[in-house]
């Protein structure tokens, strides 16, 4: 017998157990499938948080003032007063091979008026390398200048949530506002950025020099920031970033060596890396219920496979007595286990795949399709069948042509 005659007698020994057949793919089909489909919302997770974190600005690293403490209770980052404007100045003055771009910030709430409509909102104070450091674009108008900044222009340009609680349709470019008692005139809007993985709206945002901020709008007597973004050259350089900057803040500010410093660092890497970990353990388990789904599916194939070896003993013997040799026996079982565990590998791609994009559909969650690890999966679905169809056909091949034909 040859391999194709082979085949043929497999697959219509497939087909005259139908129900048999279905049963024995279904572990396949259910592993396969939930492994797909887990695996797909998760790699869409998993790439809308990183693409959100790099949203957030080009090679990112932020500087915070001490936290400022009263009594047991901390302040928060941000809250000190030992951080100011001119600190920043320095860093992209003596730090050009390790920053680009570097913007000094200040934060405020304030009611924003125009009309009769008025808005609670967050006024940023910025300086005009805020757009390359936090990847902003302008929709409508334009930035504010760096000579606006430095004479404390009263102008700001105003997020989309600010647009639409303000001025409906109406186009803001031109118009002036009130924030508190001072008028601020729009000069441009930012174009939308959405919700940031805080649930946060980043688009309810003002934002104006922060020379304009700190002298109109907080009037302290304080030339504080509340921190300040800095975009470097190349991540690669994070480390000697954080012990330059480190070291000339610490000079600026006139700390001594046993002093410890009065400032704090973040960087988007931290939160990449805590991506990072959760999708290594995501994996691991996904790996772990990818192993147990095919190892049940596997050994409900050779359940099955035995229980067909012992329910056609005599065709097996018969097919021997007419010339088959052990060797088409145990081919022709081995073929049956493959063929149910490849069919059940790729109806499972399809319901995996399937469930989802309706799942994503549903919940509105980002799915991410791997084709890798879907080809891999199908793969990994024909081994099964190989590795645990191997001994029921075994069996089958080693049975003696005579006894089979005596068997009732």
């Amino acid at each position: 017998m040859n391999f194709v005659m082979i085949f043929r007698v497999a697959i219509r020994a497939i087909f005259r157990n139908k129900t048999r057949s279905l049963l024995t793919c279904l572990g396949i089909i259910v592993g396969i499938a939930a492994v797909i489909a887990v695996m797909a919302i998760g790699q869409g997770a998993q790439t809308m948080m990183v693409k959100e974190i790099s949203s957030m600005g080009n090679n990112l690293m932020m500087v915070f003032p001490e936290r400022r403490n009263h009594g047991a209770v901390s302040g928060g980052m941000g809250q000190g007063q030992n951080m100011t404007a001119a600190d920043a100045e320095a860093v992209k003055r003596e730090l050009p091979h390790l920053v680009q771009g570097v913007s000094p910030q200040v934060r405020t709430s304030v009611q924003m008026m125009y009309g009769a409509k008025n808005w609670s909102g967050n006024v940023q104070g910025v300086s005009t390398d805020i757009l390359f450091i936090s990847n902003w674009n302008i929709q409508d108008g334009r930035f504010f200048t760096e000579e606006e900044q430095k004479r404390s222009a009263r102008v700001c340009v105003v997020g989309t949530t600010v647009k639409a609680n303000l001025f409906d349709d109406e186009d803001p470019v031109g118009k002036t506002i009130r924030l508190k008692n001072m008028t601020f005139k729009v000069v441009g809007v930012l174009a939308s950025k959405g919700a940031n993985n805080w649930g946060q709206d980043q688009d309810d945002v003002l934002m104006a020099p922060y020379t304009s901020v700190q002298r109109y709008l907080q009037r302290s007597k304080f030339n504080n920031i509340n921190m300040m973004n800095l975009s470097l050259v190349t991540m690669d350089d994070l480390e000697e970033a954080k012990r330059e900057v480190g070291a000339l803040l610490r000079q600026r500010h006139h700390l001594a060596d046993y002093q410890d410093d009065d400032f704090e660092t973040r960087d988007t890497t931290e939160l990449m890396n805590t991506i990072g970990s959760v999708s290594s353990l995501m994996t691991v388990l996904l790996t772990a219920v990818a192993a147990i789904s095919l190892l049940v599916g596997g050994i409900g194939i050779m359940n099955i496979m035995l229980v067909s070896v012992t329910e056609r003993i005599k065709e097996i013997g018969l097919r021997m007595a007419i010339g088959a040799t052990p060797a088409n026996i145990l081919m022709q079982f081995l073929l049956e286990a493959v063929v149910l565990s490849t069919v059940g590998g790729a109806v499972g791609v399809v319901v995996g795949i399937a469930g989802a994009e309706i799942i994503g559909a549903t919940k509105g969650w980002p799915i991410l399709i791997q084709i890798p690890s879907t080809v891999a999966a199908f793969f990994f679905s024909s081994v099964v069948g190989m590795f645990f169809g191997f001994y029921p056909a075994w069996r089958a091949s080693k049975l003696n042509p005579i006894d089979c034909l005596r068997y009732e």
